[in-house]
């Protein structure tokens, strides 16, 4: 059996649900800061060093968060995400 349900509601309202933080002021400053600094930047080389460098701890920070998302999901999964498929016994179908 599968079951699919449908919510409509604004990020906001999703955000609130699930209980995580407003960050929209903190975003803001962000947003506002690298806009100011990308009005110096006169080439790709330059656009790409600073990335670099505004983004929170560079590749390994994105490789960190790529963990904690994928090990929040299994947990969100009741811990099965890794787990190993069942076999099927001999002689059924499907």
């Amino acid at each position: 059996m599968k079951v699919n349900i449908e919510i409509e509601c604004s990020a906001d309202e999703a955000r609130r649900f699930m209980g995580l933080p407003d960050v929209s002021k903190a975003n803001d400053v962000y947003v506002d800061a690298v806009a100011k600094a990308m009005k110096g930047v006169s080439s790709v080389d330059q656009l790409q060093g600073y990335a670099k460098q505004i983004a929170p701890m560079g590749e390994i920070g994105l490789k960190l968060f790529q963990q904690f998302m994928e090990k929040g999901a299994t947990a969100a999964m009741g811990g099965f995400a890794n787990a190993p498929t069942p076999k099927k016994p001999e002689g059924s179908e499907g």
